[in-house]
Protein backbone atom coordinates (compact mmCIF):
# COMPACT_ATOMS: atom_id res chain seq x y z
CA UNK A 1 0.00 0.00 0.00
CA UNK A 2 1.60 3.35 -1.12
CA UNK A 3 1.47 5.94 2.13
CA UNK A 4 -0.03 9.19 1.64
CA UNK A 5 3.23 10.92 2.08
CA UNK A 6 4.73 8.79 -0.51
CA UNK A 7 2.20 9.57 -2.95
CA UNK A 8 2.62 13.62 -2.83
CA UNK A 9 6.24 13.07 -3.12
CA UNK A 10 5.71 11.23 -6.52
CA UNK A 11 3.26 14.33 -7.71
CA UNK A 12 6.09 16.59 -6.96
CA UNK A 13 8.46 14.35 -8.57
CA UNK A 14 6.03 14.33 -11.57
CA UNK A 15 5.91 17.84 -11.76
CA UNK A 16 9.93 18.05 -11.64
CA UNK A 17 10.85 16.00 -13.90
CA UNK A 18 7.72 17.11 -16.40
CA UNK A 19 6.51 13.02 -16.06
CA UNK A 20 2.93 14.35 -16.30
CA UNK A 21 1.36 11.92 -18.59
CA UNK A 22 -1.47 10.42 -15.90
CA UNK A 23 -4.78 9.04 -17.67
CA UNK A 24 -7.54 9.72 -15.69
CA UNK A 25 -9.75 6.73 -14.89
CA UNK A 26 -13.24 6.20 -16.39
CA UNK A 27 -14.57 5.99 -13.01
CA UNK A 28 -13.70 9.01 -11.32
CA UNK A 29 -14.87 10.92 -15.20
CA UNK A 30 -18.17 9.39 -14.53
CA UNK A 31 -18.34 10.05 -10.59
CA UNK A 32 -17.84 13.49 -10.97
CA UNK A 33 -18.93 14.47 -14.38
CA UNK A 34 -22.76 12.86 -13.33
CA UNK A 35 -22.53 16.31 -10.99
CA UNK A 36 -22.98 18.99 -14.06
CA UNK A 37 -24.79 17.11 -16.76
CA UNK A 38 -27.24 19.67 -17.12
CA UNK A 39 -24.60 22.16 -17.76
CA UNK A 40 -23.55 20.88 -20.71
CA UNK A 41 -26.74 21.38 -23.32
CA UNK A 42 -25.88 22.91 -26.66
CA UNK A 43 -22.05 23.31 -25.24
CA UNK A 44 -18.88 22.53 -27.23
CA UNK A 45 -16.54 21.20 -25.27
CA UNK A 46 -12.68 20.90 -25.54
CA UNK A 47 -10.42 17.99 -24.22
CA UNK A 48 -7.20 19.86 -24.75
CA UNK A 49 -4.44 17.63 -23.19
CA UNK A 50 -6.15 14.44 -24.04
CA UNK A 51 -4.95 12.28 -27.01
CA UNK A 52 -8.39 11.16 -28.48
CA UNK A 53 -7.21 7.36 -29.23
CA UNK A 54 -6.73 7.29 -25.48
CA UNK A 55 -8.61 9.48 -23.58
CA UNK A 56 -11.15 8.18 -21.42
CA UNK A 57 -12.45 12.19 -21.85
CA UNK A 58 -13.37 11.38 -24.98
CA UNK A 59 -15.15 8.18 -24.34
CA UNK A 60 -17.01 9.55 -21.57
CA UNK A 61 -18.50 12.48 -23.84
CA UNK A 62 -19.09 10.33 -27.15
CA UNK A 63 -20.42 7.67 -25.32
CA UNK A 64 -22.89 10.37 -24.16
CA UNK A 65 -22.78 13.21 -26.75
CA UNK A 66 -27.09 13.01 -27.20
CA UNK A 67 -27.71 11.94 -23.55
CA UNK A 68 -25.93 15.36 -22.81
CA UNK A 69 -27.29 17.00 -26.23
CA UNK A 70 -23.50 18.51 -26.65
CA UNK A 71 -22.97 20.66 -29.89
CA UNK A 72 -19.37 19.48 -30.56
CA UNK A 73 -16.45 17.39 -28.87
CA UNK A 74 -13.35 18.53 -29.35
CA UNK A 75 -9.67 17.26 -28.21
CA UNK A 76 -5.84 17.47 -29.13
CA UNK A 77 -3.19 14.98 -29.13
CA UNK A 78 0.29 16.63 -28.10
CA UNK A 79 3.25 15.48 -30.64
CA UNK A 80 6.10 13.83 -28.18
CA UNK A 81 3.82 13.73 -24.76
CA UNK A 82 5.62 11.35 -23.48
CA UNK A 83 8.30 8.76 -24.48
CA UNK A 84 5.49 6.57 -25.56
CA UNK A 85 3.90 8.52 -28.08
CA UNK A 86 6.14 10.13 -30.94
CA UNK A 87 3.11 10.53 -33.76
CA UNK A 88 2.13 13.59 -35.28
CA UNK A 89 -0.38 15.74 -33.69
CA UNK A 90 -4.28 15.10 -34.47
CA UNK A 91 -7.38 16.24 -33.36
CA UNK A 92 -10.70 15.20 -32.94
CA UNK A 93 -13.41 17.18 -34.04
CA UNK A 94 -16.78 15.19 -33.19
CA UNK A 95 -20.07 16.38 -33.25
CA UNK A 96 -22.37 12.42 -32.92
CA UNK A 97 -22.82 9.45 -34.53
CA UNK A 98 -26.61 9.85 -33.43
CA UNK A 99 -26.78 6.26 -31.85
CA UNK A 100 -24.27 7.38 -28.68
CA UNK A 101 -22.89 3.89 -29.15
CA UNK A 102 -19.37 4.05 -29.95
CA UNK A 103 -16.23 5.76 -29.75
CA UNK A 104 -15.63 8.09 -32.73
CA UNK A 105 -14.28 6.38 -35.64
CA UNK A 106 -10.47 7.64 -36.31
CA UNK A 107 -10.92 7.82 -40.69
CA UNK A 108 -14.13 10.08 -40.37
CA UNK A 109 -13.27 12.20 -37.23
CA UNK A 110 -9.01 12.51 -36.66
CA UNK A 111 -7.69 15.66 -38.55
CA UNK A 112 -3.77 16.37 -38.07
CA UNK A 113 -2.42 19.37 -36.81
CA UNK A 114 -0.07 22.22 -38.00
CA UNK A 115 1.71 22.09 -34.96
CA UNK A 116 2.46 20.04 -31.55
CA UNK A 117 -0.55 20.22 -30.49
CA UNK A 118 0.35 22.01 -27.15
CA UNK A 119 -2.59 23.77 -24.71
CA UNK A 120 0.00 27.19 -25.68
CA UNK A 121 0.17 26.73 -29.45
CA UNK A 122 -1.64 29.44 -31.92
CA UNK A 123 -3.34 26.46 -33.37
CA UNK A 124 -5.23 25.50 -29.90
CA UNK A 125 -5.62 28.47 -28.61
CA UNK A 126 -8.17 29.11 -31.69
CA UNK A 127 -9.61 26.07 -30.65
CA UNK A 128 -10.03 27.29 -27.03
CA UNK A 129 -11.63 30.47 -28.14
CA UNK A 130 -14.21 28.62 -30.05
CA UNK A 131 -15.08 26.17 -27.12
CA UNK A 132 -17.52 26.63 -24.10
CA UNK A 133 -16.33 24.16 -21.85
CA UNK A 134 -13.55 22.93 -21.31
CA UNK A 135 -12.44 19.37 -19.55
CA UNK A 136 -9.07 17.70 -19.15
CA UNK A 137 -6.49 16.67 -16.85
CA UNK A 138 -3.78 19.17 -17.59
CA UNK A 139 0.10 18.60 -16.81
CA UNK A 140 0.60 18.60 -13.20
CA UNK A 141 3.54 20.43 -13.56
CA UNK A 142 1.92 23.23 -15.96
CA UNK A 143 -1.23 23.34 -13.50
CA UNK A 144 -1.02 27.43 -12.90
CA UNK A 145 -0.12 28.60 -16.32
CA UNK A 146 -2.87 26.08 -17.73
CA UNK A 147 -5.56 27.83 -15.56
CA UNK A 148 -4.42 31.34 -15.92
CA UNK A 149 -4.97 30.57 -19.74
CA UNK A 150 -8.36 30.01 -19.01
CA UNK A 151 -8.84 32.52 -17.13
CA UNK A 152 -7.71 34.85 -19.68
CA UNK A 153 -9.68 33.42 -22.44
CA UNK A 154 -13.37 33.37 -19.76
CA UNK A 155 -13.34 29.91 -20.08
CA UNK A 156 -15.62 27.68 -18.11
CA UNK A 157 -13.92 24.37 -17.09
CA UNK A 158 -13.68 21.68 -15.20
CA UNK A 159 -9.90 20.08 -14.60
CA UNK A 160 -7.92 17.86 -12.83
CA UNK A 161 -5.20 19.43 -10.34
CA UNK A 162 -3.20 18.88 -7.12
CA UNK A 163 -5.04 19.78 -3.93
CA UNK A 164 -1.68 21.49 -3.39
CA UNK A 165 -2.61 24.10 -6.07
CA UNK A 166 -5.37 25.81 -3.75
CA UNK A 167 -1.84 27.15 -1.82
CA UNK A 168 -0.51 28.64 -4.89
CA UNK A 169 0.02 32.21 -5.37
CA UNK A 170 -2.18 33.09 -8.62
CA UNK A 171 -4.72 30.32 -7.68
CA UNK A 172 -5.69 31.19 -4.32
CA UNK A 173 -6.67 34.46 -5.14
CA UNK A 174 -9.36 33.36 -7.93
CA UNK A 175 -10.36 31.55 -4.67
CA UNK A 176 -10.79 34.69 -2.45
CA UNK A 177 -12.59 36.09 -5.34
CA UNK A 178 -14.90 33.15 -6.14
CA UNK A 179 -13.79 32.85 -9.58
CA UNK A 180 -12.50 29.34 -8.93
CA UNK A 181 -13.73 26.53 -6.38
CA UNK A 182 -13.85 22.71 -5.80
CA UNK A 183 -15.63 20.19 -7.48
CA UNK A 184 -17.07 17.07 -5.98
CA UNK A 185 -14.52 14.32 -5.56
CA UNK A 186 -10.90 12.91 -5.83
CA UNK A 187 -9.00 11.11 -8.19
CA UNK A 188 -6.77 9.06 -6.37
CA UNK A 189 -5.62 6.86 -9.57
CA UNK A 190 -4.44 6.73 -12.47
CA UNK A 191 -2.97 5.02 -15.71
CA UNK A 192 0.29 5.77 -17.23
CA UNK A 193 1.15 5.27 -21.07
CA UNK A 194 3.87 2.16 -19.84
CA UNK A 195 0.27 0.74 -18.38
CA UNK A 196 0.88 1.25 -14.85
CA UNK A 197 -1.01 2.69 -12.44
CA UNK A 198 -0.15 5.97 -10.21
CA UNK A 199 -1.55 6.36 -7.36
CA UNK A 200 -2.29 10.34 -4.98
CA UNK A 201 -4.04 11.10 -2.30
CA UNK A 202 -4.31 15.18 -2.82
CA UNK A 203 -5.75 15.17 -6.49
CA UNK A 204 -9.08 16.96 -6.96
CA UNK A 205 -11.79 18.73 -9.46
CA UNK A 206 -11.55 22.47 -9.90
CA UNK A 207 -13.96 24.07 -11.71
CA UNK A 208 -16.25 27.18 -11.83
CA UNK A 209 -19.11 25.41 -13.39
CA UNK A 210 -22.48 25.50 -11.04
CA UNK A 211 -21.35 23.18 -7.61
CA UNK A 212 -24.65 23.04 -5.87
CA UNK A 213 -22.87 22.62 -2.34
CA UNK A 214 -22.28 25.57 -2.59
CA UNK A 215 -25.74 26.85 -2.06
CA UNK A 216 -25.82 24.44 1.39
CA UNK A 217 -25.06 26.54 4.32
CA UNK A 218 -22.99 24.95 7.06
CA UNK A 219 -24.73 24.14 10.15
CA UNK A 220 -22.86 25.73 13.03
CA UNK A 221 -23.96 24.34 16.49
CA UNK A 222 -20.91 25.81 18.96
CA UNK A 223 -20.65 28.63 21.09
CA UNK A 224 -16.95 30.69 21.32
CA UNK A 225 -15.04 30.54 23.83
CA UNK A 226 -11.77 31.87 24.51
CA UNK A 227 -10.57 28.60 25.96
CA UNK A 228 -11.52 25.89 23.08
CA UNK A 229 -10.23 28.28 20.76
CA UNK A 230 -7.10 30.38 20.91
CA UNK A 231 -5.82 33.09 19.36
CA UNK A 232 -2.85 32.85 16.71
CA UNK A 233 0.79 34.13 18.24
CA UNK A 234 1.25 36.21 15.22
CA UNK A 235 -1.91 36.88 13.61
CA UNK A 236 -5.33 38.60 14.84
CA UNK A 237 -7.81 35.43 14.50
CA UNK A 238 -8.96 32.43 16.67
CA UNK A 239 -7.78 29.10 15.67
CA UNK A 240 -10.51 26.47 14.72
CA UNK A 241 -8.90 22.78 14.01
CA UNK A 242 -11.98 21.52 13.07
CA UNK A 243 -14.63 22.54 9.98
CA UNK A 244 -17.45 21.44 11.84
CA UNK A 245 -16.69 23.38 15.03
CA UNK A 246 -16.87 26.48 13.28
CA UNK A 247 -18.65 28.69 16.44
CA UNK A 248 -21.96 29.80 15.46
CA UNK A 249 -21.35 33.31 17.41
CA UNK A 250 -18.01 34.77 16.77
CA UNK A 251 -18.06 37.67 13.81
CA UNK A 252 -13.82 37.91 13.77
CA UNK A 253 -11.71 35.70 11.83
CA UNK A 254 -11.27 33.06 12.11
CA UNK A 255 -8.58 30.39 10.68
CA UNK A 256 -9.40 27.05 9.56
CA UNK A 257 -8.57 23.88 7.71
CA UNK A 258 -8.02 24.08 3.79
CA UNK A 259 -11.14 21.07 3.61
CA UNK A 260 -13.14 23.93 4.64
CA UNK A 261 -13.22 24.71 0.86
CA UNK A 262 -15.36 21.55 0.17
CA UNK A 263 -17.83 22.90 2.18
CA UNK A 264 -17.98 26.82 1.45
CA UNK A 265 -20.60 28.95 0.46
CA UNK A 266 -19.50 31.72 -0.30
CA UNK A 267 -22.73 33.77 1.24
CA UNK A 268 -22.02 32.66 4.31
CA UNK A 269 -18.48 33.00 4.65
CA UNK A 270 -16.08 35.47 3.40
CA UNK A 271 -12.42 34.49 2.57
CA UNK A 272 -9.82 36.86 3.62
CA UNK A 273 -5.83 35.48 3.38
CA UNK A 274 -4.27 32.44 3.90
CA UNK A 275 -2.13 31.24 6.99
CA UNK A 276 1.04 29.41 5.99
CA UNK A 277 4.52 30.54 7.55
CA UNK A 278 3.49 33.85 6.47
CA UNK A 279 0.46 34.98 5.06
CA UNK A 280 -0.46 34.91 1.61
CA UNK A 281 -1.96 38.81 1.00
CA UNK A 282 -0.58 39.77 4.48
CA UNK A 283 -3.95 41.21 5.46
CA UNK A 284 -2.91 42.22 9.15
CA UNK A 285 0.71 43.02 7.96
CA UNK A 286 2.85 40.82 9.91
CA UNK A 287 4.91 39.06 7.31
CA UNK A 288 7.58 41.49 8.23
CA UNK A 289 7.64 41.18 12.07
CA UNK A 290 7.28 37.20 11.61
CA UNK A 291 10.39 37.27 9.55
CA UNK A 292 12.22 39.16 11.67
CA UNK A 293 11.20 36.98 14.64
CA UNK A 294 11.98 34.00 12.98
CA UNK A 295 8.47 33.06 13.86
CA UNK A 296 5.73 31.40 11.56
CA UNK A 297 2.34 32.93 11.32
CA UNK A 298 -0.06 30.27 12.31
CA UNK A 299 1.85 29.66 15.44
CA UNK A 300 -0.14 29.03 18.89
CA UNK A 301 2.13 29.39 21.85
CA UNK A 302 4.67 28.66 20.15
CA UNK A 303 3.86 25.67 18.27
CA UNK A 304 2.91 25.82 14.42
CA UNK A 305 -0.34 24.57 13.22
CA UNK A 306 -1.03 23.23 9.53
CA UNK A 307 -1.92 25.95 6.99
CA UNK A 308 -5.28 27.82 7.60
CA UNK A 309 -7.76 29.56 5.70
CA UNK A 310 -8.60 32.95 7.59
CA UNK A 311 -12.88 33.24 6.96
CA UNK A 312 -15.33 35.72 8.37
CA UNK A 313 -18.91 35.07 8.78
CA UNK A 314 -21.26 36.94 6.80
CA UNK A 315 -24.15 35.85 8.43
CA UNK A 316 -23.57 38.15 11.84
CA UNK A 317 -23.75 41.38 12.39
CA UNK A 318 -20.46 43.51 13.18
Amino acid sequence: MTTKSSNNKSLHKAGVVKNDEFYTRLEDIENELKHYKDQFRGKMVFCNCDDPKESNFIKYFSMNFEHLGLKKLIATHYKGSTLFTKEAPYKLEYTGDKNGNRMPDPDEFLKKMIGTGDFRSEECIELLKEADIVITNPPFSLFREYLAQLMEYNKKFLIIGNDNAIKYKGIFELIKENKVWLGYGKAKEFHKPDGSTQKFGNVGWFTNLDVEKRHQKLTLYKNYSPTEYPKYDNFDAIDVSRVLEIPKDYNGEMGVPITFLDKHDPKQFEIIDLLNRYTLFDTQKTNEDVRKRHSHTCNINGKAVYSRIVIKNKMLKK
